[in-house]
């Protein structure tokens, strides 16, 4: 669905819905994995070369048993072989929603992002005249002090310039 302002709403009967379906998700997968970035380095990576490799290997196996070594356990290469291939059909899956989620999430944050601006040059204006409204204003300029103390230590000095 291409972007537009979004007025949708995430009732909290709805999230609820969503974690349990998380949970579930995880629940039938009991056998994921977490890897440290070196356990990661150091594995093969089977990207989309590589699976019709595995997948001709598999065969190969299946119809020459006889050449492997009485140690070479087939039945878990090919259950490694399966599971493989369907857990990259779920992580695609998984992938696309995540896709849709983050552009929500970043569509939608900046919309309220633009209305709190503008909110705050309302504040800022009102303030001038309004009793009350500067600690407000005070306080919602906090957001950008952080940012142009910053702005002005990177900003070079007349001194600095050549």
């Amino acid at each position: 669905m291409p972007y537009q302002n979004s007025s949708a709403q995430l009732t909290e009967a709805d999230l609820q819905e969503i974690k349990a379906a998380l949970t579930t998700i995880e629940t039938n997968l009991p056998f994921l994995v977490h890897l440290t970035t070196e356990e990661r380095r150091k594995l093969f990576k089977m990207g989309n070369k590589s699976l019709s490799f595995v997948n001709n290997s598999l065969i190969a196996a299946q119809s020459n048993p006889d050449i492997l070594p009485a140690s070479f356990d087939l039945d878990k290469f090919s259950s490694n072989y399966e599971l493989a291939t369907t857990l990259t059909e779920v992580l695609l899956r998984l992938q696309q929603l995540t896709e849709k989620v983050d552009d929500t999430l970043m569509s939608v944050s900046s919309e309220a992002m633009t209305d709190s601006l503008t909110v705050y040059d309302y504040i800022k204006t009102a303030s001038k005249k309004t009793p009350g409204l500067k600690a407000v204003a005070d306080q919602l300029g906090e957001r950008f002090k952080a940012t142009r103390s910053k702005a002005s230590k990177e900003a070079p000095t007349p001194a600095s310039v050549s």
